[in-house]
């Protein structure tokens, strides 16, 4: 439940940080292909998966009760449902006091089966690299950043199929491509650590 309830609370500095980087790009007069890009990748995704990390990195790491490679991939996930859920709120009431109560239904059933999704199983991903790290130390910085960087690509991708390609049919192969894909990857990820045994040591 803490970790749940800190990954709620990483949404108001997301925001904060989100904004002050999409207003300091917008300033830079970059063309808007490059604009739009940075915008999505690193003002919004690189940004959001980043926070959810280090809330397990503080929270979770030096605890006893991290004893498992497979809790790195499961406090990941609870992190990244708390942070959904408090941007799904937040987006609701954004909506305003007019907003219909159908298309308040059907934003939340979106919400919950896509974007939801997309934060649990991209950190997910992060979770899956970060258990790795604690047995191949040679490589413990590469694999970490190699997790953050693929959550980070198919958050932003998603993203921008969502913003900008709802004229095509892209719009809805992209976004359940990604969201399968991770899927499968982490529950052959979850398999392969529940094979481990040993206890994990930062």
């Amino acid at each position: 439940m803490k970790i749940f309830f800190c990954g709620m609370l990483m949404s108001l500095p997301a925001i904060l940080l989100e904004m002050g980087i999409i207003r300091f790009l917008e300033e830079s007069k970059l063309p808007l292909i490059l604009l739009t890009f940075l915008n999505v990748f690193i003002g919004i995704a690189l940004v959001e998966e980043l926070l959810k990390y280090w809330v397990v990195r503080k929270e979770v790491l030096n605890h006893a009760e991290f004893d498992e490679p497979i809790d790195a991939l499961l406090y990941m996930i609870i992190a990244a449902l708390g942070f959904a859920a408090a941007e799904n709120i937040l987006i609701l009431f954004s909506l305003g006091p007019t907003f219909l109560f159908s298309n308040v239904l059907i934003v939340s059933i979106l919400r919950f089966w896509g974007a939801t999704f997309l934060h649990a199983l991209a950190s997910g991903v992060i979770g899956y690299s970060l258990a790795l790290s604690f047995f191949e130390t040679k490589k413990k910085i590469r694999l970490l950043s190699l997790g953050i960087t693929t959550a980070t690509l198919l958050h932003g991708f998603y993203n921008f199929s969502i913003m900008k390609l709802q004229e095509s049919f892209t719009y809805l192969l992209v976004p359940i491509a990604i969201l399968i894909g991770l899927a499968i990857f982490l529950a052959f990820a979850f398999k392969r650590l529940k094979k481990i045994k040993s206890v994990c040591k930062i």
